[in-house]
């Protein structure tokens, strides 16, 4: 072993300090000579501290104490690169702290989105605003609001034409306030999914076996089969359907675990739901138009988008040609039905569809549909002294009550005259046509295709042909398919959310088993089903059970 050397200094800066000299303290320390214009002195003054020789290791009593000495001065000036290697770890610290930040806002959002309260209160004021979208007309003219809600008389003393025009509650549905209020209500399904509903199913699937007869005892069901095996129990839970897993002496068995997922479903579809009315609401082309038979007229000319995601198709280009226009009638004269034989043409004018429809049996191709919803008079072809056909033009008449009219005139004599008279022909309907003689007085009836003339005033008039216009509306509606979907999606989910979740757990002691369960549904009807499944359970004989502790 080395010898250890004591130097005592001699620099009265030092006193009463040893220096240990030996192969167990060595230092890198090598001075350093200063200019005379460097103006940092060190002086120093002791703090005791320990230190341990190999002998200390083994007596770890028996400790040396020695000095370290530390600059009582003014430490110098720091530079630019010292103040930033201090400034680093605070700069890094506040980075940590906005990192932090970050990752708890989601959270928090989430917390808030997922809040019940206020998906409440989001369907709510959905609920509000799809009611005042009946009352509202939607789709209307600007003057068709003026009249209907001017601001001399507002509707509860401030609803004027201004509200619905700058809300947008003109085309309520796909309006901005309506579909902020629909993604709100959508991000609160997805945030409730997130943190509710998933971790609920991740908790159910788990298989938990539980080793403690007391944890069994605090499930809402329990029960003890003195003499029995709990793999008797495994096998007729089984045969009730159960999912059964054993782990030594311990149990678990589950079914209707499809009921945990049901929640799920349920917000998905309702995203289904939303998402397809969005895209109807924002997404469709409408348009409406009264032809008179033999026209023509071009599918992309009548509609018009509804909203900012309505993109045309290929089938706008389409032309319907009316073939014929006729309606059905009751015993009592009455309209029972409309029919429209339609063509559709391609821009190289090749019939690519053919179809007579009437209401309640559209016509679709490539995406729009066309209702027959309406009809119309639009002309009435008569023979006047054995020369024309003539056209005469049907205007409609206001009249009171729901009732359509239509009448024409066909002038008599002298046509440059100012005061021109003539026979007047009135129809509520394209079966008959009434007509009137130059003082109104009535001269008869006449059905369109009879061929029989009438004499009136010395003119002789016999009606051809009655010329109906047929009122077609036209659609696309993108959102349909994603709407049914979604309500398919809804009514099966929901059937699955009756279904109830039960688990059992089951823990062999000795002879005894000790049964306990619980369930998310019917808890009534939960106990008489376990009494039963127990009641099945086989009881062990005396040999049995002498050989179970024996084996």
């Amino acid at each position: 072993m080395e010898t250890r050397n004591l130097i005592r200094t001699q620099n009265p800066s030092f006193p009463n300090s040893l220096f240990l000299k030996s192969l167990l303290l060595r230092s890198n320390f090598s001075p350093m000579l200063h200019s005379p214009q460097s103006k940092r002195t060190l002086s120093f003054t002791a703090v005791n501290c320990k230190l341990q020789t190999p002998q200390d290791l083994k007596n770890k009593d028996n400790n040396v104490s020695k000095k370290i000495l530390l600059s009582e001065v003014q430490p110098p000036s720091l530079s630019d690169d010292d103040v930033g290697e201090i400034e680093e770890p605070a700069r890094s610290e506040s980075k940590d702290g906005v990192m932090r930040l970050v990752k708890r806002l989601p959270r928090k959002v989430l917390s808030i989105l997922s809040n019940l309260p206020l998906a409440i209160g989001e369907m709510f004021a959905i609920a509000s605003l799809m009611a005042l979208g009946t009352v509202i007309e939607q789709g209307e003219a600007p003057d068709f609001y003026f009249q209907k809600y001017p601001e001399g008389n507002p509707v509860l003393g401030f609803f004027t034409w201004r509200w619905i025009l700058t809300l947008g509650f003109d085309h309520m549905f796909s309006s901005p306030i309506f579909l902020a209020l629909l993604t709100l209500l959508g991000a609160s399904l997805m945030a409730c999914t997130y943190t509710t509903q998933i971790p609920l199913v991740k908790v159910a699937r788990r298989w938990k076996f539980l080793h403690s007869a007391e944890a069994i005892r605090k499930q809402d069901f329990s029960d003890s089969l003195p003499k029995a095996s709990v793999r008797d129990l495994g096998l007729i839970l089984m045969g009730a359907g159960y999912e059964v897993y054993l782990k030594g002496p311990a149990l678990y068995a589950f079914k209707g675990l499809a009921g945990r997922f049901a929640p799920i479903g349920v917000h998905l579809a309702m995203l289904f739901i939303m998402a397809g009315g969005t895209l109807s609401a924002a997404g469709s082309f409408r348009g409406s138009v009264t032809v008179p038979q033999g026209l023509n007229f071009v599918i992309g000319d009548v509609m018009g988008p509804s909203g900012f995601l309505s993109t045309p198709t290929e089938a706008f280009n389409t032309e319907v040609h009316v073939n014929r226009f006729y309606m059905d009638f009751y015993d009592s004269g009455e309209v029972s039905q409309f029919h429209t034989d339609l063509s559709l043409f391609d821009l190289n004018g090749k019939e690519v569809m053919r179809k007579t429809i009437s209401v309640n049996d559209p016509l679709r191709y490539g995406g729009i549909t066309m209702y027959q919803t309406d009809w119309s008079f639009s002309a009435l072809q008569v023979l006047k002294d054995d020369e024309g056909p003539f056209n005469l033009a049907m205007a409609p008449l206001q009249i009171n009550g729901d009732k359509k009219l239509y009448g024409t005139f066909l002038p008599v004599g002298d046509t440059d005259s100012p005061n021109v008279k003539g026979i007047s022909m009135l129809a509520r309907d394209l079966q008959s046509i009434v007509i009137y003689d130059k003082e109104g007085k009535f001269a008869g009836v006449r059905r369109p295709n009879s061929k029989l003339p009438i004499d009136i005033d010395g003119t002789r008039v016999v009606i051809v042909d009655a010329i109906g216009s047929t009122g077609l509306n036209l659609k696309t509606d993108p959102g349909v398919p994603v709407v049914y979907a979604g309500f398919g999606a809804l009514m099966l989910t929901t059937c699955i959310s009756y279904l109830s979740h039960s688990q059992i757990w089951a823990l062999q002691d000795g002879t005894t088993v000790i049964v306990g369960g619980r369930t998310n549904r019917a808890k009534a009807e939960f106990p008489i089903d376990m009494d039963r499944l127990l009641d099945g359970v086989p009881e062990l004989v005396e040999s049995s059970s002498s050989k179970q502790f024996g084996g």
